[in-house]
């Protein structure tokens, strides 16, 4: 940064980078502290996020976990309990790219890969030739699904409802349970304006993240029957997930599923008018599919192979030599290097309008020094 420049930072690397406001924090506050197992009476705000998200989500049982990789994991180990049972899942999932291999590190579950289409949907043909069919014979572990919705590597795809009914109609086919991986599931159904439960009615159990668009702190939520529940308990306490001042933690969540979700459509909104801002550089820089961009993630790339999305990146989150004066305004846009040639951009509730029209500036400023560098 340049020396004297007064910035301001706007952080698109996540939206996992949100901080809980006012209305958030005073239930924090007023929470009652304690909650763990030797005291039962603060842990009633914890049951009460639970049965919250059970309700909201109509499903019979909920439960409060740290993150979503480990209710990933906790579903994983809850269904597949067996020694050679096999989970399905896309080679671009989240589970199987980013959770370090848990599955089978942790939990002793094989995958195998259904090859993720451009939508973020599988080639059901595919799928179903993934699926064992010949269990129990000894030859073949025992097969599991899982779904992710929304696509994160696909750009905040939304996988459509007509995908979700058909994986599912084919896991009952063949007796497998269906587990979504809906970090994200609240973006898709504001996305798609239709209740939560309109999707979630085609998945058997899901996780669903506290901590990204909600804009909590800590947490995520684990659902699915009684039985599956009751043993997912039991793997929280074994991998570590039974948190203390859970009662200040689950009010956090409680104004999360409560009041948050309403304010998605605003972080959709910006991510598309910044997509839009970035194909009206000049030059034309940027390479974005505006028919990916349908939550808060936006997925693009730089048309010059020569420039590195790293080298890229680490430029804008700095405020160069006359910057301040050219734009009135000295700005850093924190970005993300993202899958293979691909930068990430990702809305959340600390971005507003005039910061999204704040990183359109500075992309365009970015990208018109780099043209003129190139003509010279």
């Amino acid at each position: 940064t340049w020396p004297g420049a007064a910035t301001r930072p706007v952080d698109l690397r996540s939206d996992a980078v949100t901080l809980p406001g006012p209305g958030m924090r005073r239930a924090m506050a007023q929470a009652p502290c304690g909650g763990g197992p030797l005291q039962r009476r603060p842990a009633a705000p914890r049951t009460e996020l639970q049965m919250l998200a059970a309700d909201q989500f109509q499903m019979e049982a909920a439960l409060f976990v740290p993150t979503t990789t480990m209710g990933n994991l906790i579903a994983v180990m809850a269904h597949c309990r067996e020694r050679g049972d096999e989970m399905i899942v896309g080679d671009l999932s989240h589970i199987h790219v980013y959770e370090q291999g848990g599955s089978a590190q942790i939990a002793g579950v094989h995958s195998t890969m259904a090859t993720t289409l451009p939508d973020g949907t599988f080639d059901l043909v595919e799928l179903e030739s993934k699926i064992r069919h010949g269990y129990p014979k000894p030859y073949f572990p025992r097969s599991r699904l899982i779904v992710e919705n929304t696509h994160n590597i696909r750009g905040g795809r939304v996988l459509p409802l007509s995908f979700l009914q058909e994986v599912r109609a084919l896991a009952d086919r063949y007796g497998l349970w269906v587990h979504m991986d809906g970090a994200r599931v609240v973006n898709a159904a504001v996305a798609q304006r239709v209740p939560l439960t309109t999707i979630l009615q085609h998945t058997h159990t899901v996780s669903v993240s506290l901590s990204k668009g909600l804009g909590a702190p800590v947490g995520s939520m684990l659902a699915g029957p009684r039985e599956f529940i009751a043993q997912a308990l039991r793997y929280r306490k074994a991998l570590g997930g039974g948190m203390r001042q859970a009662g200040i933690l689950a009010a956090a969540g409680k104004v999360a599923l409560l009041e948050m979700s309403g304010r998605l459509e605003e972080d959709h909104h910006n991510a598309r008018t910044f997509a839009q801002g970035l194909l009206s550089c000049d030059p034309p820089l940027f390479a974005v599919d505006m028919d990916s961009v349908q939550t808060n993630i936006v997925c693009f790339h730089l048309k010059d192979p020569t420039l590195s999305p790293a080298r890229f990146c680490a430029r804008l989150a700095l405020v160069g030599e006359g910057e301040e004066e050219a734009l009135g305004q000295g700005t850093r846009v924190l970005l993300l290097p993202f899958f293979r040639n691909t930068i990430r951009a990702v809305w959340h509730l600390g971005i507003s309008a005039e910061d999204t029209q704040l990183a359109i500036q500075k992309m365009k400023y970015v990208a018109s020094q780099y043209g003129s560098r190139r003509k010279a």
